[in-house]
């Protein structure tokens, strides 16, 4: 909240506050007039949502400055947002048929109409389309607006996941027109804020959007910090510079324990720190080795180091997804036998690999990789980069052995049924069951498809997933409505209001 303050300041505040206790003075009201700064670790590389992968785009554009058709709840619940209800689908699955909400305007005043929907969505679905989410409509045969204010989205099959991909970017709505060279620096969306100002390598400044439609944000500005180091991120939290620490390290927190200025507030996460594999090329081509890895390394003590507040989850699915089962027991901890699969596969010696670690993560976590799987033969390099860099040569060219990176996203299962993704991963099994997942008539039958194949990836050890992040967050006192919780890839931000400081 501005002001900024140093820790004299803090600490002479604190001093008034005590002072004027048994004064009768009551809490102070939200201020309309309030910025609230917020920590965050991963800063985007571009703001072109519509080309740009990685939850650091989403979680700054969606909710905030662009909208969909619909939403998600931080407990993964699908509801409307420029519709006015929940679609009205066909009874054989295939047409959905939506009603705007009246009023809605981008932030530069011009009216949203149905036009803009059908522009923004023929864009995903166009075949040159470079959008990230591009798959997620796959389905998609038409979109159409028989008047301005309904759309109307017709299906090539069923597809039980079609609302949820509504919800993420593949679904944000962008004026009809929109030149995609100004989407890097100038978004212009529907939300409740616009992009006030970015200052790259330090902070993206959201303000009110003055002409929203629906209800104003409470607070007139939010500037989020970009602050990987969690010692910075600490001193940061605790003289001033910001009043929402997300994100912080575990081993760290007794600085604001006893603190009536903070909360520790707790929160799930569908996070899955993966370690990935290239299924592509060399020793781990073969799934004996990959088995081996995974049984070489004891995810308890890793998570013993990062203070305890993550989880095993021993699959590519969060416990927040609604097909999550608890696949930990396969490829337990067990060094002597990861050692027999590796003499099994010809590597009874060992070799070298080389682990590429975008540098915004705990260098714990690929020095304890590394450490681990030493004691059994395998010499590991860490690389770290920076994140850039990881999208272009892990990402985008898949030139890696190994790499750690978290993936935020929600029920994002669907990228093992890739084979060109960055884990090379080709497995027809797991495609044929995603893919009938998708046209599955019902919720029940998709997740036990969903499950099933969940079970056939890490039975493949086609990657290893290190834990499931426990999240938490340190709120300085006044600030209200920050999500606790990271669940939807996204940061909703128009919930948060503050009490601007003395």
């Amino acid at each position: 909240m501005r002001h900024r303050r140093s820790a004299l300041a803090v600490a002479l505040a604190a001093l008034v506050v005590l002072a004027g206790c048994g004064s009768g003075g009551g809490a102070a009201a939200p201020s309309a007039d309030a910025t609230v700064d917020v920590r965050l670790v991963l800063e985007p590389t571009s703001l072109d949502i519509t080309s740009v992968a990685g939850v650091a785009l989403e979680q700054v554009l969606l909710d905030n400055v662009y909208q969909g058709l619909l939403t998600r709840t931080q407990d993964g619940q699908v509801k409307p947002l420029l519709a006015q209800a929940a679609p009205t689908v066909s009874a054989d699955g295939l047409t959905y048929t939506f009603q705007l909400k009246p009023g809605v305007t981008f932030a530069d005043g011009s009216p949203l109409t149905s036009a803009d929907v059908v522009w923004s969505y023929q864009q995903v679905i166009a075949p040159e389309s470079t959008n990230p989410d591009k798959k997620s409509f796959g389905s998609v045969a038409a979109v159409a607006g028989p008047d301005p204010q309904t759309v109307q989205i017709t299906l090539k099959q069923r597809d039980s996941n079609f609302a949820w991909a509504l919800t993420g970017r593949a679904g944000a709505v962008l004026k009809k027109g929109t030149d995609p060279s100004t989407l890097a620096t100038t978004p212009n969306g529907s939300g409740p804020f616009v992009l006030k100002q970015w200052n790259r390598g330090s902070t993206i400044t959201l303000a009110r959007n003055d002409r929203y439609w629906g209800e104003k944000a409470k607070v007139a500005s939010v500037v989020l910090h970009y602050i990987p180091d969690p010692n910075t991120a600490n001193n940061a939290q605790l003289t001033g510079e910001t009043d929402v620490e997300t994100r912080p390290e575990p081993t760290l927190l007794s600085a604001f324990t006893g603190r009536d200025e903070f909360t520790v507030a707790e929160g799930i996460t569908s996070d899955k720190f993966v370690l990935g594999f290239n299924n592509g090329r060399g020793p781990l081509a073969d799934p004996k080795v990959r088995h081996a890895v995974r049984q070489a390394i004891d995810k308890d003590g890793l998570i013993k180091i990062l203070g305890g507040t993550n989880k095993r989850i021993g699959s590519g699915v969060a416990p927040t997804d609604p097909w999550f089962t608890d696949l930990t027991s396969i490829d337990p901890y067990d060094p002597a036998a990861a050692k027999r699969l590796l003499a099994e596969a010809g590597h009874p010696n060992g070799f070298p690999l080389t682990l590429t670690v975008p540098n915004i993560y705990p260098e714990s976590i690929g020095s304890y990789v590394a450490s681990q799987l030493g004691q059994v033969g395998i010499t590991v390099a860490v690389r770290p980069v920076e994140f850039a860099t990881w999208l272009d040569k892990v990402f985008k060219q898949a030139d890696y052995d190994m790499s750690i990176v978290d993936h935020a996203e929600p029920r994002d299962i669907a990228n093992y049924a890739n084979a060109a993704y960055y884990w090379r991963y080709n497995s027809p099994a797991v495609q044929d069951l995603i893919a009938r997942a998708g046209t599955a008539a019902s919720d029940g039958e998709r997740d036990g498809l969903m499950k099933q194949a969940a079970q056939q990836i890490s039975n493949d050890a086609a990657s290893d997933w290190l834990f499931n992040v426990g999240e938490r967050t340190v709120i300085r006192k006044g600030v209200t409505g920050f999500p606790t919780s990271s669940t939807t890839s996204r940061l909703d931000l128009s919930g948060l209001a503050a009490t601007e400081p003395a």
